[in-house]
């Protein structure tokens, strides 16, 4: 497979893309308008059924604060990782009919099989016009909705002085044994960062088979990273940003390396299903998570919200300070099963 340059942009540069690039989507046949009757709490009720691979207390914290705006509907939520919640959306798609009103997933390429399959329902919510554009799917069959790094989370106690860690410090033969990261067969983040990675020049699929070489420890997701990093079990590991400084927070005695040489960055789209029982309650929904209370939901739970004027959590850098690691979003779909054939068969898991 060719090999794509490193290409690193500024959140700064996206904004200024973005008015040219909206302007054509604005154009895109099929696009649904905001509905007022999403702005109206009181119309709004019945059950609607959520995917998401949130973290279980970060969606519990969504869907409350929703349902305190719509006291009407009753969410019932299913929660686990990206790709568990895609087999499943895929069994239940082939059965005829799915079982999920709205999906809130790791990433765009996701989102860009299920648009493919025609599982999608157009929808513009309100707001996404304050999001980078080039972010945003032109059709608007989803919509990303924060910024969400991957990089190093490292134990200080291992390693008291972590700024000169990269990705290249994870495969250094001294480094041996030390390293786990989350299989991209569970973790949408971790799936993402494959594709993303046999991408780039300068780290390619060889890269997971120095890692393989260097006695990585593969675990089913992110939290578990955060497990096995804050014991000193596996002093480094991969993993997305606001977990390691969650867990920071919480006392662990970790760091969450930004690398310099740049970092793939998710977007935890959210999409209605083109089947969905209840299309009100879905963009209400869908409205309240680009709304300034979800975004600021949203930072309060240590993300980096997806709307430029809303500031980032204390202590973060600003999204223009990153580099960040990128490759089409239709190429990644197009390779991610080849992907996780390939992650299957040199880690097993």
């Amino acid at each position: 497979m060719p090999a794509l340059k490193t290409r690193a942009f500024q959140w700064s540069a996206l904004a200024l893309l973005s008015v040219s690039v909206w302007l054509a989507g604005c154009g895109s046949q099929g696009a649904t308008a905001p509905s007022e009757g999403a702005a109206l709490a009181g119309s709004i009720s019945g059950a609607l059924h959520f995917y998401t691979s949130q973290p279980d207390t970060d969606a519990n914290k969504l869907v409350q604060a929703f349902k305190a705006k719509y006291p009407g509907v009753q969410v019932d939520v299913f929660r686990s990782g990206t790709e568990e919640v895609i087999a499943r959306l895929n069994t239940e798609a082939q059965a005829g009919s799915l079982g999920a009103d709205v999906m809130l997933l790791a990433d765009a390429p996701t989102f860009e099989a299920l648009k493919k399959k025609d599982l999608l329902m157009p929808y513009q919510p309100p707001g996404s016009n304050q999001i980078p554009q080039v972010l945003v799917d032109p059709d608007h069959m989803y919509t990303p909705t924060k910024m969400i790094p991957v990089g190093i989370i490292v134990n200080t106690k291992q390693f008291p002085d972590p700024s000169g860690v990269d990705w290249k410090t994870l495969i250094d033969p001294a480094n041996r044994g030390k390293v786990v990261t989350p299989s991209a067969l569970y973790s949408g983040a971790a799936a993402y960062t494959v594709g993303v990675f046999r991408n780039q020049s300068d780290l390619g699929w060889s890269y997971f088979q120095h890692l393989k070489n260097n006695d990585v420890m593969t675990v089913k997701g992110n939290g578990d990273v955060v497990k096995r990093v804050a014991t000193g079990e596996r002093p480094l590991g991969i993993i997305v940003d606001f977990m390691a400084f969650r867990a920071k927070d919480q006392g662990s005695p970790v760091a969450f390396v930004y690398p310099k040489s740049g970092v793939p960055v998710i977007t935890e789209p959210v999409a209605i299903a083109k089947q969905s029982r209840n299309p009100a309650a879905a963009k209400a929904f869908v409205d309240f998570i680009l709304s300034d209370e979800g975004q600021k939901l949203e930072t309060s739970l240590g993300y980096m919200p997806i709307r430029p004027e809303i500031q980032p959590p204390a202590g973060r850098p600003s999204p223009s300070d990153l580099k960040v690691l990128s490759a089409p979003t239709e190429q990644l779909a197009a390779e991610r099963d080849q992907d996780k054939k390939e992650w299957s068969a040199l880690f097993g898991n």
